[in-house]
């Protein structure tokens, strides 16, 4: 997956993107008054691995046909994703001030009209069908890449994602890698109380996946396991990402309120602090 061109960051250097990221969030989320920072938390590890050090894509050329393709199936989670694409220069940092603004770029799930977004989610369920596409899409035309689907573990109980995972087997797409954030929260609460997963590496094996299951806030272990990925031929992959909702704020972790909302202000003054961040109403203002 890794553009050979790239500089790859060393392991501080994406513990450092990935506190931003965090940053970026809240601050987006605090100034919409809404969004996902929780889910958008709990992927921050993986998704700055996957785009500083793995993924073959270009702002400049967003529409490589031989570049890698993200979906971020659980499309709630878009602030994370945006701080990332911000970063790496495919629209204005200046645009995180107007999340979920009516007439603004950034949307409050991931939308097609953004630069760097490949499909427009949020209901939940459908990134691994059209991640099947676009895979049988590439092999059809001979083209390089590989097809990267971050699911929630809640959006697991969409019966859809069994049938593509059926599919994506069948296929034998090899080119399609399934990360699960297995945060074990959804909106309504926790998984197991909603409806209880089980082992979703065992699931996804059943399926026919190539699986692994990965410390999902461990840097070295994450870009371990994307190696380990792109080394299997002839099956889809399944990383099943361990993580916590709200990891890297404390009083965030583990508590299903803040899958959908932002922080007060008072939430906020110690949450920055904590990310080691100096913060202040007035500054927001």
């Amino acid at each position: 997956m890794a553009d050979p061109a790239r500089k790859l960051l060393t392991i501080p250097e994406l513990q450092e993107k990935a506190r931003l990221l965090r940053v970026e969030t809240l601050k987006m989320t605090f100034g919409a008054g809404s969004g996902h920072p929780g889910g958008s938390f709990s992927m921050a590890e993986f998704l700055v691995a996957l785009y500083h050090n793995r993924m073959n894509i270009s702002p400049q050329n967003p529409r490589d046909p031989d570049r890698d393709i993200f979906i971020l199936s659980k499309g709630h989670c878009a602030p994370g994703l945006y701080a990332i694409l911000g970063d790496l220069g495919f629209f204005p940092k200046s645009e995180f001030g107007k999340l979920r603004r009516f007439g603004s770029l950034l949307q409050g799930h991931a939308d097609r009209k953004i630069p760097g977004i490949e499909m427009s989610t949020g209901s939940l369920g459908m990134g691994l069908g059209y991640g099947n596409g676009c895979a049988l899409a590439k092999r059809i035309d001979g083209r390089a890449g590989r097809v990267i689907v971050v699911l929630g573990d809640g959006e697991l109980q969409e019966g859809n994602i069994w049938e593509s995972a059926l599919t994506s087997s069948h296929r034998k797409l090899d080119n399609v890698t399934v990360i699960v954030d297995a945060n074990k929260i959804q909106i309504d609460g926790w998984t197991k109380d909603v409806k209880d997963l089980g082992d979703i590496a065992a699931k996804f094996k059943a399926f026919g996946f190539w699986t692994k299951n990965v410390p999902g806030h461990d840097m070295k272990a994450i870009l371990e396991a994307f190696d380990e990925a792109d080394a299997v031929k002839g099956q889809p992959q399944c990383l099943v990402m361990d993580t916590q909702k709200g990891h890297g704020v404390s009083f965030m972790v583990g508590k299903p309120e803040f899958h959908g909302r932002a922080l007060t202000k008072d939430e906020m003054v110690k949450a920055m602090a904590e990310l080691g961040e100096k913060w202040t109403p007035e500054v927001a203002a």
